[in-house]
């Protein structure tokens, strides 16, 4: 079998290419290849629609090449207000063409399930989507059937918690159907980014996601530097990879507890809370802010790490490592922690691949799927992290995988701190080329996190695509509750963790 790639100009991650130099194609040959793409192990990492000169809309797709580090983008210029979807032979497209159609009015004959994805306004006022005017004001998927039930739960929850709506079609307490709706965190942040970049850039990014604040600095200042040809130094490459990693530990900490909590176990819960505490207190000691803001910027990172905080932050994550080793191994030696996490919310190799997961969800089905390994840029260019798997694709298995995760980032981090390069840690940048596309993939605490940037012929955005793992992962949850029981929402629900803003952006 030829391999697709072969036929098509392909780009490694963190790089930019001429728009001239790219796949276009009619819209038969883009469906096709796709489809054919989606067929033989590729995936679809983004999928967005933009407006040219010409005022026709341009329809994109990345495919990502796990296998080679290639990313394969392709593009067709829509002659039409519709086109035939690609969702029935490629699920993975279903939540992009939904996000599409709502911002331009393009249509996707044939999605089965067409519906608003954020209820945001179409970028174009002739476009004719006309989403509902009330979030979350549209047909739900309903079961009939004798002794069937609807629960709704949201969009307000009790506690702290991101506003999103829930319908589970039920039959006694077992769980037919979930459908997720969100949009009630939209925020027009790609909107907001068009004609940039600007002074708010930066910012927009850094609180796209506030628990995802690294992750997606790093990705954007990677398409900037890829558009002005800008290598950041070494060093700050290495102070990027441990705030990455910070964050990884921190967040994997605290869902620990919080799955720990869903169950009951409240020595885990505890000491969790306070551990997470201590991550996020070692970020602060690296930039000033316990969650990253200000430390990445476009040609390397704003502050240095000098001897003696890196003497002090080696000493902290001594600490955190004993103590959530402590905590944690509690959980995998308790019998009524096992038997609620084990078997409950599986996921199969076969749907993972089927919807397109990322992460820790992806991980857990057995999944060897890591940006860090797969397309490798920054410092994961000279430094490669274990990919950490689990092969049961239930609640016990998210969980471990991230216990597995924190154990390495933390080995990471004491490595890159000890070892730290010499050097600059940040380098000016020129402006930024016209008429380029350029593509971001960051491995973030949740999964892959995608940027996709196009700029015009001045070199400003002329469009700005950004993917959050959580617009793959949410159909996952919604898989996971088939067939159990409504009381394990909750526990499920924890064990993705999916991000309700950076989602709907």
């Amino acid at each position: 079998m030829t391999d697709i790639s072969s036929k098509l100009f392909s780009m490694s991650n963190g790089r930019a290419a001429d728009i001239s130099d790219l796949n276009g194609m009619d819209m038969p040959r883009f469906r096709e290849t796709v489809i054919d793409g989606i067929g033989r192990g590729l995936r679809l990492a983004a999928m967005f629609a933009h407006e040219t000169d010409a005022g026709a809309l341009r329809l994109w797709a990345i495919l990502a090449h796990d296998t080679q580090s290639e990313l394969l983008p392709l593009y067709t210029d829509c002659t039409g207000e519709s086109y035939p979807s690609l969702t029935p032979q490629c699920p993975q497209a279903h939540g992009f063409e939904r996000e599409i159609f709502e911002q331009w009015g393009l249509r996707p004959m044939g999605h089965p399930w067409l519906k608003p994805i954020r209820f945001q306004p179409p970028y174009r006022k002739d476009a004719l989507s006309a989403p509902s005017a009330t979030i979350g004001i549209t047909d739900f998927f309903q079961v009939d059937g004798e002794e069937v039930h609807e629960v709704a739960v949201g969009p307000v929850h009790a506690g702290i918690i991101e506003p999103g709506h829930f319908r589970f079609q039920c039959h006694g307490e077992t769980v037919l159907h979930l459908e997720i709706s969100l949009g009630y965190q939209h925020r027009g942040v790609e909107r907001r980014l068009m004609n940039g970049p600007d002074s708010r850039s930066i910012h927009y990014m850094e609180t796209l996601a506030g628990d995802t604040t690294v992750g997606h600095a790093v990705s954007y200042c990677q398409i900037t530097e890829a558009l002005s040809e800008t290598r950041a130094p070494r060093r700050s490459l290495a102070i990027r990879g441990i705030g990455l990693e910070l964050e990884r530990i921190a967040n994997h900490i605290g869902d620990l507890g919080a799955l720990s909590g869903d169950v009951g176990f409240l020595p885990t819960m505890s000491y969790c809370g306070r551990i997470r505490g201590d991550a996020l207190n070692m970020t602060a000691l690296l930039c000033g802010n316990r969650f990253g803001r200000g430390l990445v910027c476009p040609g390397g990172v704003s502050v240095d790490l000098d001897a003696a905080r890196q003497a002090e932050l080696l000493r902290r994550l001594e600490a955190v490592e004993s103590d959530a080793a402590s905590a944690v191994n509690l959980l995998w030696k308790t019998s009524s922690v096992m038997a609620r996490f084990e078997g409950t919310g599986p996921l199969t190799p076969q749907v993972c691949n089927e919807i397109g997961l990322v992460g820790p969800a992806a991980r857990a089905c057995g999944v060897r799927r890591d940006i860090r390994q797969d397309f490798p840029s920054g410092i994961y260019e000279y430094v490669r992290i274990p990919i950490s798997t689990h092969d049961s694709g239930d609640v016990l298995a998210r969980a471990y995988v991230r216990w597995l995760e924190i154990q390495r980032a933390i080995a990471f981090i004491r490595e890159q701190t000890t070892n730290l390069p010499d050097g600059p840690v940040r380098k000016p940048l020129a402006g930024l080329a016209a008429n380029r596309l350029a593509v971001s993939l960051t491995e973030g605490w949740r999964g892959e996190i995608c940027h996709v940037a196009v700029t015009d012929d001045q070199g400003r955005f002329r469009h700005y695509k950004i993917c959050d793992p959580s617009f793959h992962n949410w159909f996952g949850l919604a898989l996971a509750l088939r067939g159990q029981q409504i009381s394990d929402f909750p526990l499920c629900n924890k064990s993705f963790n999916l991000s309700y803003c950076g989602h709907d952006l």
